[in-house]
Parts: C-alpha cells; sequence; structure tokens
C-alpha cells in the first residue's frame, strides 16, 4: 500500500473501518480518504428494499435513523427480518429496542448479532461463526479441515463433525443468506470468509467464555500452519504459515514451543536472522513477536506462560532486543517502545550477566538519545558504552562506541574528535578481527565510515568524501543490510545536499525512497521525501519541493523524531530559493531553538550564514547583517570546518561588493553557492 501511495498513478480503491497506517503520511496527496460512516435515511431505506424488506418509505428510512445508518447492521437486519419474520420492517423492534450508541465500535452490527444468535440457538451456525473468529483472514479449506477432525473440541465443533456434505454445505449456504458469511469465491469454494465485525465478536465469545475451545483450536492450528511451511522456507510465501504458527501457538499458550520450534529456528534460522536480513520481514517480525506480549502490546510485560510451556528470563531478553530492533528499524530510531524494549532489556542484561547484549541494549538507547535529547546526555551514554566495551576487551562493542562517540561529536560540532574516533573505528572494522554474532541494526564499521565522510567534507575535501561515502554505499549492498544502506543513503543525500550536487541528491533521495518503501522504513521514507522536496526546490520547482518537504517533516515527527535540525536547514534553505525569505528567517530562527535546545552545534556555522543571507535579502540593517557573517566564519574556523568558512568568508565577500556597488540600496539576494 504505501509503495501504490508513493509511485502508483492509477486507482487502488481500499475500503476499511480502521486506518491504513501505512499510507497515513500520503492522505493530502495520493491517498485521499472519504469518511463513509453512516448512510442517509434515504440511502438506508433503499439499502433495506434491495435486501427485500417490506414497508412504507417512512418506516424504512426511521430503521434507518435507528441504526444511525450503520451499513453492515442494516445489512443484517434486512437479512434477519427476511428469514425471522418475512421481511416485515414492523419487527425491527425486536432488535433496535436493544441497541445502544456507539456505531464506530460497531455496536448496532453486534446486536443483530445477538438476535440472530438467539434465532439460531446452541448449533452449527453459531460454531462456524465462532470457528471463523480463529482467523484474522479468509479461512482456507484445509485449515478448517484440521479444526473439524476427530476428536471434535468440545465446545466448538460438537455439532460439526457429524454433519454430511449436504447438511455443511446447507448450513454454509444460511449463513451466507444472512450475510454472516461472505459470497462464495468462485477462484476458493472451500474457503469461507465474513466481515471483520462479525468474526471479531464470535471470535471473542469462543476466547472469553469457552477459553478450553479457544486454546485447543489454536493448537490444532498451530501444528497444522508449522507443518504446512517447508521445514526452512526461502521466500516469504513459503515463510507466511510459520508466521501464523506462532500467533496461534502463543494463543493456545505454547510460547516457549513457539518461541524456540518455530521462531528462533525456522523463521530466524538461529544467529543468522533470515527473515529480518534476507526476507527483510520485519513487519511481519513484529506482528508475530506482539503476541508474546500481554495484549500485544509493546508497553505490557512479556507473557512467561504455563509451568510446561513458561518463557525463562532469557527467552523474555531475546524477545526484548527482538522487538526494540524491529521497531527501530520500521518506525524510526527514535520510537518510544523501541526504548522502553531496550530499558527493560538492560535490567534483564545485569541479571543475567550479559554484556554482549547491554552493548546492544545501550547503544539502542543511545540511537533514541540522539534525536530526542541533549548532546550531553548523548555523550554521557556514548562514553559509558565506550567504556564497556574497553572492559570487556570486545573489538566489535568498541567499534559501536567509536561509532557513537564519532556521531555524538559531530552533533557537538566537535569535528576533529569526530575524526580521530571514527578513522580509529575504521581501522580495526578493516583489521578483521570484528565479526559480530549479535543482530545489530546497522554495521558500526560502515557508520564510522560515513562519519569520515562527513569530516572530509567539512575539511573541503569533496572528491574524498564523495569517494569514501561511495564505499559505504557499495560495502551496504555487499552484506544486503538494507536498513543499514537507507541510514548510510541518508547521510550521502545529506552530504550532496552540502556540496549543492543536484544530481546526487536526486539519485540518493530517489533510492532512499524507493529502499524505504520497500521494506516499510518509515524514518527513512520521511527523510527521502525531505530530500527529494530540496533538490526540486534547487531546480526551481518550488511549489512541489516545499509540499513534499512538509510532508517529510510531518513523516519525521510522527516516526518521534524532535531533533529536527537537518529538515529544517533544508526548508530555510528550499523557502529562500522559493524568494520566500521572510518563512526562510522564521525557519531559521526555529532551527537555532532546536540546536540550542539538543546542543547541535554542528550547524551553526551554516545557520548563521543563512541568517546573513536572509537578512541582506530582506533589506536589514547593516549592523544585524555583518554579525551573522562573520560570527558564520569565527565558528567555523573554530570548528576546523574549511568548507563552511570558505562560503562563509565568499558569500561576506560578495555581500560587501554589492553593497559597495549599491550605495544607498537595501534588500538583495545573495547565491546560496
Amino acid at each position: 500500500m504505501r509503495e501504490l501511495a508513493a509511485f502508483n498513478t492509477g486507482l487502488c480503491v481500499i475500503t476499511t473501518r480502521t486506518q491504513v497506517a501505512d499510507i497515513a503520511d500520503h492522505e493530502r496527496t495520493s491517498a485521499l480518504r472519504r469518511d463513509l460512516e453512516q448512510l442517509s435515511k434515504d440511502a438506508g431505506a433503499k439499502l433495506l428494499q434491495a435486501l427485500g424488506v417490506k414497508g412504507h418509505d417512512a418506516e424504512l428510512q426511521s430503521a434507518s435513523d435507528e441504526f444511525s445508518g450503520h451499513c453492515l447492521a442494516l445489512t443484517l437486519l434486512g437479512s434477519y427480518l427476511n428469514d425471522a419474520f418475512n421481511g416485515d420492517i414492523r419487527f425491527r423492534k425486536e432488535v433496535s429496542e436493544r441497541l445502544a450508541h456507539d456505531v464506530r465500535q460497531g455496536v448496532h452490527a453486534r446486536k443483530v448479532m445477538q438476535s440472530y444468535q438467539t434465532w439460531f440457538g446452541e448449533g452449527p451456525e453459531l460454531s462456524v461463526l465462532r470457528m471463523l473468529g480463529l482467523f484474522d483472514r479468509p479461512a482456507d479449506e484445509k485449515s478448517i479441515g484440521a479444526l473439524l477432525k476427530s476428536p471434535p473440541i468440545p465446545g466448538l465443533t460438537d455439532s460439526l463433525t457429524r454433519l454430511s456434505h449436504v447438511e455443511w454445505r446447507t448450513t454454509v449456504a444460511r449463513l451466507r443468506r444472512a450475510r454472516l458469511l461472505a459470497a462464495e469465491d468462485p477462484s476458493d469454494l472451500g474457503q469461507l470468509d465474513t466481515h471483520p465485525l462479525v468474526r471479531e465478536y464470535f471470535g471473542e465469545q469462543l476466547r472469553i467464555q469457552r477459553a478450553e475451545a479457544w486454546k485447543e483450536s489454536n493448537r490444532r492450528l498451530y501444528n497444522h500452519y508449522r507443518t504446512l511451511a517447508p521445514e526452512l522456507p526461502e521466500t516469504f510465501r513459503e515463510m507466511e504459515p510459520l508466521f501464523l504458527a506462532v500467533v496461534c501457538g502463543c494463543n493456545a499458550g505454547l510460547y516457549r514451543e513457539s518461541l524456540h520450534d518455530v521462531y528462533i529456528r525456522r523463521i530466524q534460522r538461529g544467529g543468522t536472522y533470515f527473515a529480518a536480513k534476507v526476507l527483510a520481514a520485519r513487519g511481519a517480525l513484529l506482528s508475530v513477536l506482539g503476541q508474546f506480549f500481554e495484549n500485544g502490546r509493546w508497553e505490557s510485560p512479556v507473557v512467561k506462560g504455563n509451568e510446561e510451556n513458561s518463557l525463562s528470563e532469557g527467552d523474555e531478553l531475546f524477545i526484548l532486543m527482538q522487538t526494540a530492533l524491529n521497531l527501530s528499524a520500521t518506525r524510526g530510531l527514535s520510537t518510544s517502545e523501541a526504548r522502553l524494549c531496550y530499558g527493560r532489556a538492560e535490567s534483564l542484561c545485569h541479571t543475567l550477566n550479559r554484556p554482549d547484549l547491554l552493548y546492544v541494549s545501550l547503544i539502542g538507547q543511545w540511537r533514541h538519545l540522539y534525536s530526542t535529547e541533549r548532546g550531553s546526555a548523548r555523550l554521557q551514554l556514548a562514553q559509558r558504552i565506550h567504556s564497556l566495551a574497553r572492559k570487556q576487551n570486545d573489538v566489535v562493542q568498541l567499534i559501536g562506541a567509536l561509532s557513537a562517540l564519532a556521531m555524538t561529536n559531530c552533533a557537538l560540532g566537535d569535528f576533529e574528535a569526530c575524526y580521530q574516533y571514527a578513522i580509529r573505528g575504521v581501522e580495526l572494522w578493516r583489521s578483521g578481527g570484528a565479526q559480530s554474532t549479535i543482530e545489530e541494526i546497522d554495521v558500526p564499521g560502515i557508520a564510522c565510515l560515513c562519519c569520515v565522510a562527513t569530516v572530509q567534507l567539512h575539511n573541503g575535501d569533496i572528491t574524498s568524501s564523495q569517494a569514501t561515502i561511495e564505499e559505504a554505499i557499495s560495502l551496504e549492498r555487499e552484506l544486503n543490510d538494507m536498513h543499514g544502506l537507507a541510514e548510510t543513503l541518508d547521510i550521502a543525500a545529506s552530504l550532496a545536499c552540502d556540496e549543492y550536487n543536484l544530481a546526487k541528491v536526486e539519485l540518493y533521495s530517489s533510492e532512499l525512497i524507493e529502499l524505504s518503501t520497500c521494506h516499510r522504513f518509515a524514518l527513512w521514507m520521511a527523510a527521502g521525501v525531505i530530500y527529494r522536496g530540496w533538490k526540486l526546490c534547487a531546480a526551481g520547482r518550488s511549489a512541489e519541493g516545499l509540499l513534499s518537504i512538509e510532508q517529510g517533516i510531518r513523516g519525521l515527527r510522527a516516526a518521534g523524531e524532535l531533533d529536527l535540525l537537518t529538515s529544517t536547514t533544508l526548508k530555510a534553505e528550499a523557502l529562500y530559493l522559493a524568494d520566500r525569505s521572510y518563512e526562510a528567517l522564521e525557519a531559521i530562527k526555529e532551527a537555532e531553538l532546536i540546536a540550542k535546545r539538543f546542543e547541535s552545534r554542528g550547524f551553526d556555522a551554516k545557520i548563521l550564514r543563512l541568517r546573513g543571507v536572509c537578512l541582506t535579502a530582506l533589506g536589514a540593517e547593516e549592523t544585524q547583517i555583518v554579525p551573522s557573517f562573520c560570527e558564520s566564519i569565527r565558528v567555523a574556523k573554530e570548528q576546523k570546518s574549511a568548507l563552511w568558512a570558505k562560503r562563509a568568508e565568499a558569500t561576506y565577500t560578495e555581500y560587501c561588493r554589492q553593497k559597495a556597488s549599491r550605495p544607498g540600496e537595501r534588500g538583495f539576494r545573495l547565491p546560496l553557492w
């Protein structure tokens, strides 16, 4: 859906009662939403008539109002009246007098289903509906067959296992006539499907009122799905039954078996992390991992399970680390749920004496701090990670710690320290002695290489910077590390913007968007959209470009990003290029506040130069303009950023030249590059 929203030029219509999260960012552009919560009373009356309900127009319209125009409720009501009362609208009070008013939760439809339940009585019809409550999709014939095998499941299939083929078809037909089952699918005649509200209503009944039947049913489906898939699936389609097996296994209380026999051994293939790294199925993995948390919520603790199938503290630690990693990859590095999981994992690492996983937990927390907390807090945690790595004398951990220190110092504006940490990390990584057995969100050695490229650019060595970042991109591709590649492309696009290399910005942003679309990287998708917008503005397509930048910034905020310094600075440049200097100056003021709040001094020289450029265009006093340029030069030299010192000096020189050639004139534009 995200890919269609980003690139499709045709038409795709989705009907759903819940928001499609993957396309929320596109709602105001390519994915338009139309709310259809309530039919008008005339439309509701026509629907009832189409279903064969008889009565005066006024009564049909009143019935529609009584059900608040809820389409499913009216559909079920029409079928119910046909079955029970020969379609007479006057008998609607059998249902409507007991209605509540919460239409969004489907209470109207639930009341009609209660009436059907009373009318059917305990028998095969209700058993079929409860059975479908076990599925979150159409139930195929083999899965239904697994549930109907002897011996019958007490409280569920007692009335079904004795049915003949004709009786089964009659029962199904009766439910379809009542609109409680979907019409038969010609491409899959044995498949049964129903509306989500119907599935939820009867599934909830089974889970709460018939707990043993619920568990036994899920146990059978668990065994069915795990034998349906190849022992070691090679594709996502082959792997899907194993995802379903874990879901059903957890519903059956088979937590330990589902984790070790299916998730670890067959889905992730132990330390190879096959589903994540080869199939890039992180979204599906999150759906599976959610089953190990109480109520399926990351904020809740991991389920312990009963004595026979209980999870150990080591299992709990593994689940927390896997969940945090996949949350960070799909929702963004700053997602609060990931930090919560990493925080719980840290405590277990101390309890279980797992310094290797303690390092991963701390790095995960540092990543969250990187875009949500002040630079001093990030530096303190990076130093703690470095101390841990040195104590453990672990090369892998040491490279990760050096990458954290390099990135933190880069944000703080200490490019010299950044380079020293980064080049040491690259040297250790290239020595070949750093083979990690732990799944990480990126390769720390390549992260160090990206920091080297950044400092090379600040030193004014654009050729070396380009070569280094291209090497990093090439290495990520060789490793087939999709998330690491996205992160590297983000840095490459940012450097290309600083170089004002529009061709490179276009190349990197396009690949970043495509990669993020395929792998559901919300954070990097938003970043790619911003770079693309900046490039459009630089190419003279300001209206389209600024919309793209705003869309990307909304995406970053949705991913939990608070330190929006890069995007806000790019927005200021884009506004200036669009000849909207006052708005550009406002964006610069916002960038200054962000930089101060997060102690991100690495952009100070750039921001000060932009301030001077915008003030010049607005015809401000020389006493405001000159200090901005002079301070930009001073900061750039202090931070040893030859690139920004040279640019600030060139811009100031151009300002002085134009000022001298236009005596008394105020308000002229200076080039950004």
